[in-house]
Order: C-alpha cells, then structure tokens, then sequence
C-alpha cells in the first residue's frame, strides 16, 4: 500500500467514525428539521394555490430532507428503514444538484443572485454531500430502491407534465430545458444510488 492509499485509507476511517457519532448525527437532524421547517414555509403560497393532490410533490427540497430527518432519528436509535433511506439519498442528490444547476443558470442569464440565492446554492449542495456520504450506512434493498425511482419519476412527471414545478426566479421561461434536464439527473442519481447502496462488494459501515 502506498503513502497516499494509506492516508487516503485512514482519512474514510476518521470520516465514518464520525459521521456515526451520535453528536454528529444530533447536529445534522436539528439542522435538517430547521432546513425542512424553512422549505415549507418557502413553498406556502404556491401550496395555497396548488390542487391537494399535488402537495407531496411540489415541496421538493424540503420533502428530500425531512426523508433525511427520518432516516437520522433512524440511525440515532440505532435501527435501518431501508425504504426511507431510498427515497432519502435519491432525493437529497437529485434535488440538491438541481437547485444548483438551476441557479448557476440564473446567474448566467441574469447575473449576481444575491446573498439568499447563494446560501441556497450552498445549502442544496450540502444536501446532497450529506446524502451520499451516509450511503454506506444504508441497508437499501431492490425492491426499496423500485419504489425510489418511481417516486423520483412520476415527482418529473407531476412537475413538468402537469406544471407544479418550484415558481423560481426565471425558470419559467426554460421550463422544457430543465424539464428534460431533470429527467436525465433522475436517472444519473437512480445510477448513482445502485453503485453506492446496492452493487455487490461495496463498503457498508454498522451504526
């Protein structure tokens, strides 16, 4: 083993090791409940005028992490819901990359987007970082991760199809781009969740 496989192999180590702590795992659920709170209340007036068959699937970002929310109160008792964890890590990448393709877009077209507008670059990036660091501690089975691609999928479909998709900044005027955008992310990140969660000899860590 090299010096650098050697550092690179004791640098996973500490990082898990603290990713399983139970201070580490206090700290991210009161972050993710506040972060959840926060989206809700960002989505409100757009849940006010959206037909309540369509509310599980306009609030995005703040169902991704109120998934995540379960999922550490989960690991903090120690226990594995498998479905969760499915539609947690699907969820957290797909819409954390999105919102930040979708405002570096902004940014292009319109430019600076203001200090809130950067904070939520930051904020959905971290979400989907935290998604899949935590994949080695998920116990995803197939049928778990089914039930997350349909979910993402007919989220794409309710969204662009039947046009409840987030009401941001100019979006409106690219909405075929970024539907077709979001669609291809879907499947990338449904790629990106079998590697890490459900291929054979990947790295799996206990709580």
């Amino acid at each position: 083993m090299t010096l650098f496989e050697r550092c690179w192999t004791y640098s996973l180590v500490y990082l898990y090791a603290m990713l399983r702590q139970r201070s580490v795992l206090l700290f991210l659920l009161v972050v993710n409940i506040l972060g959840t709170i926060y989206g809700f209340i960002w989505y409100g007036n757009q849940l006010k005028e959206t037909s309540p068959i369509f509310w599980p699937f306009v609030p995005d970002s703040p169902m991704a992490s109120l998934f995540f929310v379960f999922v550490l109160f989960a690991f903090l008792i120690k226990r594995n819901w498998g479905l969760i964890e499915a539609l947690a890590i699907v969820t957290l990448i797909k819409y954390g990359i999105w919102a930040v393709v979708v405002n570096a877009i902004m940014i292009y077209v319109k430019g600076p987007i203001g200090v809130m507008g950067y904070m939520l670059m930051l904020s959905h990036f971290a979400m989907a970082v935290q998604g899949l660091l935590y994949a080695p501690f998920y116990r995803i089975k197939k049928w778990h991760f089914a039930v997350a691609a349909i979910w993402t999928l007919h989220n794409d479909a309710i969204d662009y199809l039947f046009w409840q998709m987030p009401r941001y900044g100019i979006m409106h005027l690219f909405v075929e781009e970024i539907g077709y955008f979001t669609f291809w992310l879907s499947i990338a990140v449904l790629c990106i969740t079998y590697y890490s969660c459900l291929r054979e000899n990947r790295k799996q860590f206990s709580l």
